[in-house]
């Protein structure tokens, strides 16, 4: 209700709330009907099978007084609450307040925690029993949803639990990549390389990069074709950290590694994209983050 930026959105919000209770008010006391002892129950003037009427009896006691406690506790709502347009209701409550101080006390009771190991080493906290076991919750509340709960990726999302990385397995670097961001981009080289034939014939020597099967004949003819990806792939094809650009001389594949896959790759490009989460996790929680990740692959990598 914060965002009005004209008084009459405001009254027209609490008109519309308190003429809709009294209009309920109103209609239940209109509709209540006393009964007189002796005296005949009409009908409604429906009638079902010839014989079967509907009587127009009042509601029961109950059921009335049930209408009445639901408009009582409206009115008492909406003094006590927000809803009546700009109205902040007598507790002065509110959703991101609630969450403030909800978020304060979180921030008393487990910032001495996270403060720890703010101040220790990644290496030291991925042997930590405690100090892993937060960052695998921390892991499955943020990062699961893209890497899996295992890790292990899926088409388009690196899998973090093998000896593989884009800008390198690093401690600092992986908490680089948390904290700030990763904007990986493959360029569409489908021109670039002469069309689906020159494509077809690239796919081929890539494939052969890594000794997967290929047709050598194509492979031989898209070699001299490679020279536009050695930029970011390295003469090699070893892959550059500084880009993200991946290695592809071996068997690791992040979109797959079928002939067709690898094609679509160079013909239309690839765009990938890891949000930065140094805003919501804080320098301590992307720490405890990054060694979890980091000893997810078992074995103390150096950036590749």
């Amino acid at each position: 209700m914060s965002d009005f930026v004209d008084g009459f959105w405001n009254l027209y919000i609490a008109g519309i709330s308190i003429v809709s209770i009294i209009g309920c008010a109103v209609l239940l006391t209109m509709q209540h009907q006393k009964r007189i002892p002796g005296q005949a129950v009409g009908t409604t003037g429906h009638e079902w099978d010839e014989d079967l009427a509907e009587y127009n009896n009042a509601l029961p006691k109950w059921w009335m007084w049930l209408f009445w406690i639901t408009i009582v506790f409206a009115l008492l709502y909406l003094a006590l609450y927000p809803g009546l347009g700009t109205f902040k209701g007598m507790l002065g409550w509110s959703s991101t307040g609630q969450y403030k101080a909800e978020q304060a006390s979180a921030d008393t009771q487990y910032g001495p925690v996270f403060a720890k190991y703010g101040a220790m080493e990644i290496p030291a906290i991925a042997k930590d029993p405690q100090g892993r076991a937060m960052g695998e919750r921390l892991f499955l509340t943020y990062c699961s949803q893209c890497h899996g709960s295992d890790a292990r990726g899926a088409k388009g999302y690196p899998n973090l639990a093998d000896g593989d990385w884009l800008y390198g397995g690093d401690p600092a670097v992986i908490l680089a990549s948390i904290m700030e961001w990763r904007n990986g981009v493959m360029p569409p080289m489908g021109a670039a390389v002469g069309g689906p034939d020159g494509v077809k014939e690239l796919a081929n020597y890539v494939l052969s990069l890594s000794g997967s099967t290929h047709d050598a004949k194509l492979a031989e003819a898209g070699k001299a074709k490679f020279a536009v990806c050695a930029a970011c792939h390295g003469p090699e094809a070893k892959g550059n950290p500084q880009l993200g650009a991946p290695n592809l001389t071996d068997k690791t594949w992040l979109y797959g590694g079928s002939l067709a896959t690898i094609s679509e790759t160079i013909d239309k490009g690839r765009a990938n994209r890891m949000p930065a989460h140094k805003d919501f996790l804080g320098p301590e929680r992307s720490r405890i983050l990054a060694a979890y990740v980091w000893g997810l692959s078992g074995t103390q990598v150096a950036p590749k």
